[in-house]
């Protein structure tokens, strides 16, 4: 450690370090698990009592595996199996220390997304929406593994197109494997690659995905379904940077950041066995949550822009926007699809379009009929149906009174007599429109 500029510090035991760590700073600390007296899993909570900042490492014997992921339940970074080579802690260490540095530039997250941030298609102006493009603006710069969670639709690979579009990686492959699309015996096949004779069928020896994304990015979508087998070789690779394609004997090492989503509960599967436990500690370094598009629905007039200009375009249509009823039908659907599902009714209701308006008729008849669904709930009087329907238009319209007033089929006057009437609240209008 010292050889690679760092300043170290020997505790004899648990007692001591915590004595230590009391009056001076320390970035990491790496201990044993089982030691006399306080034992690593104790150390590793004194430790965040003092200081959660400081990274704890902890060192394990190979069948205590399990343990080791107990202690990075309760906050250790990473984990390293004796015995190891010195080169193996170095490389642990190193990972670590970027780690550290990744989360000092998350505080400064707005200056990271300026103009030249490559949003790579995704589209939203929601609080949630713009957390999440800091995030990625934040961590396009570090190497950390990612695991990218969300319902299906929801954009997982938009934002791990835009993770490597805004890395040192940009130019360099992205490469992508859907590991729901390809039976478990041909999964680690296709991601480590064969030799010739390595099986019946092996002709030729071919490289695999991970070979491809050398120097750029690998991206493993539906990662809970990867195969056991797969798992094994890909939590090597994760530790050690080492793979071997099958039928080799020769080790392989390359430089690929990789990136992994999920639409499923991993922690289920943990519990039913068909995901391995340590494989998920190591992918969830950078966890990146996409929420479903029912909890940002401010942005679906931004996405229905966004997805009519692309339909338009590409079936020569002419249409140029939704009218303000067409978009309230759209924000008071609830898109168990998400975005994929929105993009299909856009597209549909593009081609239905016979002008430059979109109308609610050309709307999906399954969404328009789910949507007119809750206008019909008994328990609403017909005053507090008139209100939310007159909210709705005003939202839809960008509360532009004039446009509200034309959709809901009334004059300015009427419209400003009814908002005072239901005392709705006029917020300001978000888009250039005039009075």
């Amino acid at each position: 450690m010292k050889r690679e500029g760092h300043e170290v510090l020997e505790a004899a035991n648990g007692q001591q370090a915590v004595r230590a760590i009391g009056t001076k700073q320390f970035d990491v600390v790496v201990t044993d698990l089982r030691m006399p007296g306080m034992d690593g899993l104790t150390l590793l909570q004194e430790v965040k009592k003092i200081n959660p900042g400081i990274e704890v490492v902890v060192m394990t014997a190979f069948g205590s595996v399990d343990t080791a992921v107990e202690a990075m339940r309760h906050g250790a970074c990473d984990y390293i199996t004796k015995p190891f080579q010195p080169e193996e802690l170095v490389l642990v260490i190193k990972r670590t220390l970027e780690r550290m540095g990744l989360t000092k530039r998350i505080k400064d997250l707005e200056a990271l997304v300026g103009d030249s941030f490559r949003r790579e298609g995704i589209v939203g102006k929601s609080p949630v929406m713009q957390e999440i493009l800091k995030l990625i603006a934040s961590i396009s710069h570090s190497d950390g593994t990612v695991l990218i969670s969300g319902e299906s639709g929801t954009g997982k690979e938009l934002v791990a197109r835009a993770i490597h579009a805004n890395s040192p990686r940009m130019h360099r492959p992205f490469v992508t494997l859907n590991c729901a699309a390809m039976p478990d015996t041909l999964q680690e096949s296709e991601m480590f690659g064969y030799v010739k004779g390595a099986f019946t069928g092996a002709v030729k020896t071919k490289p695999g995905l991970i070979e491809e994304a050398d120097a750029g990015t690998l991206f493993l979508d539906e990662i809970a379904l990867a195969s056991n087998s797969a798992q094994s070789k890909l939590l090597r690779f994760l530790q050690y940077g080492e793979f071997r394609r099958l039928g080799d004997t020769q080790e392989k090492f390359v430089d690929v950041r990789l990136i992994a989503a999920t639409n499923s509960d991993l922690d289920a599967a943990i519990k039913q066995g068909t995901f391995r436990q340590d494989l998920f500690y190591r992918l969830n370094v950078i966890p990146v949550h996409l929420p479903p598009l029912r909890e940002r629905k401010e942005d679906v007039p931004l996405l229905v822009e966004h997805f009519l200009r692309k339909a338009a375009k590409a079936a020569g249509k002419s249409a140029r926007r939704f009218d303000a009823a067409a978009i309230e039908v759209l924000m008071s659907y609830d898109w168990p699809g998400n975005i994929r599902e929105l993009e299909s009714a856009v597209e549909y209701a593009c081609m239905l379009s016979q002008t430059d308006t979109v109308v609610e008729t050309n709307l999906p008849p399954q969404i328009r009929k789910a949507a007119a669904a809750p206008l019909a709930h008994a328990a609403m009087t017909l005053d507090e149906m008139e209100a939310a329907h007159i909210r709705r238009i005003l939202e839809a319209s960008f509360w532009n009174q004039d446009h509200a007033a034309t959709a809901l089929g009334i004059g300015r006057t009427t419209l400003w007599r009814k908002i005072r009437r239901y005392k709705i609240e006029v917020k300001k209008r978000n888009r250039g429109n005039s009075k």
